[in-house]
């Protein structure tokens, strides 16, 4: 299985407004950016799209180590949180629908096609490639 490697943001200028995405993709030594816009939507949402979008990109299942400044998106996989979601019916701990739950279902689905490996990162510090997924998402807000 091929080894990829994928940065992602998610940015929102507003909580909810205009928001934009951004992803690296690095294999072997090729780098591909991409980005995109919406205009009425969330961070969160900027975020899961930028992970959608990001393994949308692969095409066949790949090993991904993902790197993500959300704890949104990473401690949903790593604290086992979506496989609670599925299991009550869609549902939180507090028994609420799950916010963004079609969003998070195509993330689920691409899970099952890549091995992925969900790694936090600190946003907004000293990762080159964090702040260029964040110019990224920056840019196509501006850019819409």
């Amino acid at each position: 299985m091929e080894k990829v490697t994928i940065y992602t943001d998610g940015a929102c200028s507003g909580n909810p407004g205009p928001g934009g995405w951004g992803a690296i993709l690095m294999y072997n030594n090729i780098k591909k950016e991409i980005s995109g816009a919406s205009k009425e939507t969330t961070n969160n949402i900027m975020e899961l799209t930028a992970v959608i979008e990001g393994l949308k990109m692969l095409k066949y299942p790949c090993e991904v180590d993902l790197y993500s400044d959300s704890s949104y998106v990473v401690n949903a996989f790593i604290q086992g949180w979506i496989y609670n979601w599925i299991k009550n019916s869609w549902k939180t701990a507090n028994k609420e629908p799950v916010k963004n739950k079609e969003i998070w279902q195509e993330l689920y689905e691409l899970t099952k096609i890549h091995k992925v490996n969900f790694i936090k990162v600190k946003g907004h510090s000293d990762n080159e490639f964090n702040n260029r997924c964040d110019e990224l998402a920056r840019n196509a807000i501006t850019n819409m």
